[in-house]
C-alpha cells in the first residue's frame, strides 16, 4: 500500500504545478491550444517508452476501443481543458481547493460498485473536504464563486470519474500502451477545436514564457503524473487515491503563493491544517 499512496502523493504534487500554470498562462496561450501542445508534448515524452509495446498491443486496444475513448475524452481531451479555461477568470489557489472535491465522486463511485470505505477513510474525507469548504467559502458556508469556479467544479467532476473508471481497466491492457494510447486519442479528439481556437484567436507568441511552463506540463503533469496516477489506482484505489488527493489545495496554496503572489492568511493555514489531517487519517489504515 505504501508505493500506491507515495505515488498518489508524487502524482498530486506534480498536477499542483499544472493549476499555477494554467493561471500564469492565462493571458498568452488560448485554454484549448495550452491544453493541445501539453499532449502533443506529452506524447512525444511517451513515445519512446510506450509506442512498440502499444504496436503489440494493437488488436487488444482496438478491442478495447470504447473503454479507451472514454477515458481519453474524461482525462485528456475534457478535463485539462476545462482547467485551462477555469485559469482566465479564478485563482490557481481556488483551483487547487476546488478540484480537491472530486474524491467525494470517486468514493461515491466505488461505494456505489460495492466497496466498503471504512469509518477511518470516510471520517478522513469529511475533515479534508471541511478544510477545503472553509477555504473556498473564506471561513463561511456562503460560496462566492466566479465563472472560473464552475468551471473547475466541471473539471473536478470530469477527474473523479476518470480515476474511477481506471478501476475498470481490462488487465491485458499494459500500463504504456493504455497511457500513449489515451494521450493520441485525446489529443485527435481536441485537434477539430483547436483548428477552431487557431483560425480565430491566432497562435501564441513561443517564448521561455510561454514554452518553458508547456514542456512542465506536458513532460512532468502528464506523461509521469497521469503515470504515476493511474498505477496507484490500480494499487489503492481510486477512494484511498482520492484521499491524498486532498494534498493539492495545500500544495497548490503554497506555490502559488510563492510564485504568484497570491494571498495566503492564518485561514488558509488552518484549512490546510484540516487538509492534512484528514489526508493522514483517512489514507492511513485502520486499526483492526
Amino acid at each position: 500500500m505504501g508505493a500506491g499512496l507515495a505515488l498518489a502523493a508524487l502524482a498530486t504534487v506534480v498536477w499542483s504545478g499544472s493549476f499555477v500554470t494554467s493561471r500564469a498562462l492565462h493571458d498568452s496561450v488560448p485554454p484549448i491550444q495550452h491544453a493541445f501542445w501539453r499532449w502533443i508534448i506529452a506524447i512525444a515524452a511517451v513515445a519512446p517508452f510506450a509506442a512498440r509495446e502499444t504496436w503489440r498491443q494493437r488488436k487488444v486496444l482496438r478491442a478495447h476501443l470504447r473503454f479507451l475513448l472514454l477515458a481519453a475524452l474524461l482525462g485528456v481531451t475534457v478535463y485539462n481543458t476545462l482547467v485551462n479555461q477555469a485559469g482566465l477568470t479564478t485563482t490557481a489557489g481556488n483551483m487547487g481547493m476546488i478540484m480537491a472535491a472530486s474524491p467525494v465522486l470517486m468514493a461515491v463511485h466505488e461505494r456505489l460498485g460495492g466497496a466498503r470505505l471504512g469509518a477511518r477513510r470516510v471520517t478522513g474525507m469529511l475533515v479534508a473536504c471541511a478544510g477545503v469548504l472553509l477555504l473556498v467559502g473564506k471561513g463561511s458556508l456562503a460560496m462566492d464563486l466566479a465563472a472560473g469556479d464552475l468551471w473547475i467544479i466541471a473539471a473536478a467532476l470530469c477527474f473523479g470519474s476518470y480515476s474511477t473508471l481506471l478501476r475498470r481497466k481490462p488487465a491485458e491492457v499494459g500500463g504504456l500502451p493504455f497511457l500513449f494510447s489515451t494521450f493520441v486519442l485525446g489529443a485527435l479528439m481536441l485537434l477539430p477545436v483547436f483548428a477552431v481556437s487557431y483560425g480565430v484567436q491566432g497562435g501564441f507568441e513561443p517564448t521561455v514564457g510561454t514554452v518553458s511552463p508547456l514542456l512542465y506540463v506536458g513532460v512532468v503533469s502528464s506523461a509521469l503524473a497521469f503515470f504515476a496516477w493511474n498505477k496507484a489506482v490500480s494499487i489503492i484505489g481510486a477512494a484511498r487515491a482520492g484521499v491524498v488527493y486532498y494534498l493539492q489545495p495545500v500544495c497548490v496554496a503554497l506555490l502559488s503563493f510563492t510564485l504568484l503572489g497570491e494571498a495566503m492568511g492564518w485561514l488558509q493555514v488552518l484549512c490546510m491544517g484540516l487538509i492534512l489531517g484528514g489526508v493522514v487519517l483517512g489514507a492511513g489504515r485502520a486499526g483492526r
